[in-house]
């Protein structure tokens, strides 16, 4: 099959590609117990070894991707999760459980080890209260650093006041940023403004016109919606909230994150058609979240609305109208349901088939229009080419997903090294680009569109063919569900940003005891530093164009 990964034969066989009994005895007296999850083998340490564990476990198995850090609170113990994977193949899986203390919650920071725990850690102790030793820079991230209390703890009053005092804001010039010869100056970067894909507040300190540092300033769009998440059951209440997390769209994708998570908790087996329907719109979703990436790219290093961001819209609405069609909705589509969609293709059959055929016929030579537009124009290119170098290893071990981590070389698609939906019976092929820079992450996504109409074609070829008493589109799932105590499992997809991922952990009621949202903004948007320091104001905002944030997803 085409979309099948490149092996060398010389690739070292690593532990891990055994049983989970050989990563145990490899982590030795590291592990305290076992405490498997759904989709990984899970091993509890003491919070004083998590960079011996997480180092043996990188450099001697190859678990080389930090995905996740899921912070709880029980009522003996607060508790990191750290979810790891492999690049090389995501469907090895481990996750490493660190107990804290409940009357003083200190825990090993993973940073040293993984970069990408920076702000995953950042966040666990601004919502749940850990505190994580080693760590360079411990302090909130989503809530102003004058916030009382920790939303997500058990003993969170949320009725408290909160308290901001009148200070006088630290001078940000640090001497690391700056020399007696040079010329610093201090910008503020958003959050209101065009250059910030949303409330996003950009710290910058400038030597005359080259960035000599940038802090991210995220939390102005934080809607609790893990929270709300937790309030809601399974069966019914959480469908309609991952629409709402990236909204441009990436709604059914984000729909299908949850329904995967869910529907492996609950052991709930989706009808192939639906798994069609499914494949099909998600891949529509994407070439719009894409193309609103294209043209929304272009405003930021043209400044053109007319020409370019206008080409790209117009595809993106060719689309909208497909999906609008199929689920009712233009955005928050809410068309997936626990195990299958809510209704199939609309009647007459035939012209929705010929509605989504004429786009796809239609779109090559759109594509060739945006070419011929953009990314062959001089001005694109310089502006473009060798800026925002992100080296592969770097990407890595920020975590970075989607056209990004494939935009430097790391061929890594969940869909297909870790198989969901129809997606390993299709025929198409993941795309990486070796550039490392803003130049080679426009060309994924541009290609990627070109792969996405492949697979939607197929999908309608086997929609048109499908036997008419065949066509199940949902499973029979029990009105209530109510996995069984302390499951856990963690699940994700590949979204139009990269690796949107899901944990849960069920106490037996018909409500998630923990539900946390893995977003692929968030870990992307960490790069930005890497990317940015040392260029040219103008390179960083085009560097921060190329990564495609939403701050819905960023601050969840």
């Amino acid at each position: 099959m085409s979309m099948e990964k490149q092996t060398t034969e010389t690739e070292p066989q690593t532990v891990a590609e055994q049983e989970p009994d050989e990563l145990e005895s490899l982590l030795g007296d590291l592990v305290l117990e076992r405490d498997d999850h759904v989709n990984a083998p899970g091993f509890v340490i003491r919070p004083d070894d998590v960079q011996d564990t997480l180092s043996l476990l990188k450099e001697e198995a190859g678990f080389d991707h930090l995905s996740c850090v899921t912070a709880q609170e029980y009522q003996d113990r607060y508790e990191s999760i750290y979810h790891l994977k492999k690049f090389d193949d995501p469907t090895q899986e481990v996750d490493v459980v660190v107990p804290a203390d409940k009357d003083r919650p200190v825990s090993e920071s993973a940073e040293p080890v993984f970069r990408t725990a920076d702000w995953h850690e950042r966040e666990a102790y601004d919502l749940v209260g850990i505190e994580y030793d080693d760590h360079p820079d411990l302090r909130r991230i989503l809530l102003p650093e004058t916030w009382q209390g920790h939303p997500l703890s058990m003993d969170y009053d949320g009725n408290q006041p909160q308290i901001v005092p009148l200070r006088e804001h630290a001078n940000p010039l640090q001497e690391d940023h700056k020399d007696a010869e040079s010329d610093t100056m201090f910008l503020n970067i958003g959050p209101h403004h065009p250059a910030t894909h949303g409330v996003l507040h950009l710290k910058c300190v400038l030597d005359g016109e080259q960035v000599a540092d940038v802090e991210c300033d995220i939390g102005y769009l934080h809607r609790c919606e893990e929270q709300m998440c937790q309030q809601g059951t399974y069966r019914h209440q959480i469908m309609p909230y991952p629409d709402r997390w990236d909204y441009t769209p990436g709604g059914i994708l984000n729909e299908w994150a949850y329904a995967r998570a869910a529907e492996d908790l609950a052991d709930i087996e989706v009808p192939e058609y639906a798994q069609v329907l499914r494949t099909m719109s998600a891949e529509l979703t994407r070439i719009a979240a894409h193309m609103l990436a294209l043209g929304t790219f272009g405003l930021d290093v043209y400044g053109d609305f007319t020409a370019i961001f206008m080409y790209a819209v117009k595809e993106r609405e060719k689309v909208q109208n497909i999906l609008e069609e199929l689920t009712g909705q233009r955005l928050m589509f809410n068309y997936f349901r626990l195990g299958g969609v809510v209704w199939d293709i609309p009647e007459p059959r035939e012209e929705f088939f010929s509605m989504t055929r004429d786009f796809l016929d239609e779109l090559p030579v759109a594509i060739q229009e945006f070419n011929d537009l953009v990314t062959s124009n001089e001005i694109f290119q310089m502006r473009t080419i060798d800026t925002g170098v992100l080296p592969p290893e770097v990407a890595k071990n920020y975590g970075a997903t989607g056209p990004i981590v494939r935009g430097s070389g790391v061929d890594y698609d969940l869909r297909r090294d870790d198989p969901y939906g129809y997606y390993d019976e299709l025929d198409w092929d993941v795309i990486t680009m070796d550039g490392c820079d803003n130049y080679s992450r426009v060309l994924v996504r541009m290609k990627e569109v070109e792969e996405s109409a492949k697979i939607i074609e197929q999908c309608v070829d086997l929609l048109e063919d499908w036997p008419e008493d065949e066509r199940n589109i949902q499973a029979n799932v029990p009105r209530t569900l109510r996995p069984d105590e302390d499951k856990e499992i963690y699940r994700a997809v590949e979204g139009a940003k990269g690796e949107l991922g899901i944990y849960i952990r069920s106490d037996g009621t018909d409500k998630p005891a923990r539900f946390k949202i893995r977003s692929p903004c968030f870990s992307n948007l960490q790069t930005l530093p890497e990317m940015s320091n040392g260029e040219y104001i103008p390179d960083m905002v085009a560097s921060l164009g190329s990564l495609d944030i939403v701050l819905g997803e960023v601050d969840r």
